[in-house]
């Protein structure tokens, strides 16, 4: 299976030709670690939308498995999110009322890849298993950024978009992270596009792309 960026162009962004991905042609392959890289204000998190199906505004085309997701409808985009790509969000996108466990299990229950448990073990890898019963807005950020990668993880994905998803946690929580993420999309032959700000030397056989 692959994702075709096919000459993506930003209505908001008038100059493109300095990147590796405005207005180019990129195909990235299950199994691909692709790292984009890209300053505050430089269209990464709109990138991710783009490629999600949240967002619209820009000229081109992105296929996944032979279709423009520009052009479905609203219940096979959750289709296609529910069975073929998993998101950590910039702005992470938790419930704040509800306990960390309700907010990775709410994403399990919808389609599990994971048997429950797996939520403890992860968490316990992860730092934070003795949050899972607190409610998620009385936790850090660093702890929610950790809640927000397992929950990413619960279900099944061929493609994990990750934007900024270390950016409050220290040296070790990052390397903890990543460790997890590359298992889990082993696991699964999947493609991990992981959107930052600089360079990481955590990613393994990357295509460095310049946004």
């Amino acid at each position: 299976m692959q994702l075709v960026l096919k000459n993506i162009d930003p209505d908001y962004i008038s100059d493109t030709s300095y990147s590796d991905i405005w207005n180019k042609e990129i195909t990235v392959t299950k199994g691909e670690h692709v790292h984009i890289i890209a300053p505050s204000g430089s269209g990464k998190t709109s990138l991710i939308h783009f490629i999600y199906g949240l967002r619209t505004d820009y000229k081109g085309s992105i296929v996944h498995d032979g279709k423009n997701i520009k052009n479905l409808r609203a219940e096979k985009k959750a289709t296609v999110r529910q069975n073929s790509m998993s998101i950590i969000f910039q702005d992470l996108r938790l419930f704040d009322d509800h306990t960390a466990l309700e907010n990775i299990e709410v994403k399990r229950k919808l389609n599990p890849f994971h048997p429950p448990e797996m939520i403890y073990e992860m968490a316990t890898r992860m730092g934070v298993a003795n949050k899972l019963p607190q409610v998620i807005k009385t936790c850090s950020y660093g702890e929610q950024q950790r809640i927000a990668i397992i929950r990413s993880l619960m279900q099944p994905f061929d493609f994990l978009l990750l934007d900024e998803p270390f950016s409050h946690l220290d040296e070790e929580n990052r390397t903890k992270a990543m460790e997890l993420l590359l298992e889990e999309c082993e696991k699964r032959k999947a493609a991990m596009i992981f959107a930052d700000l600089k360079e990481l030397d955590m990613l393994k056989n990357e295509k460095i792309l310049y946004l």
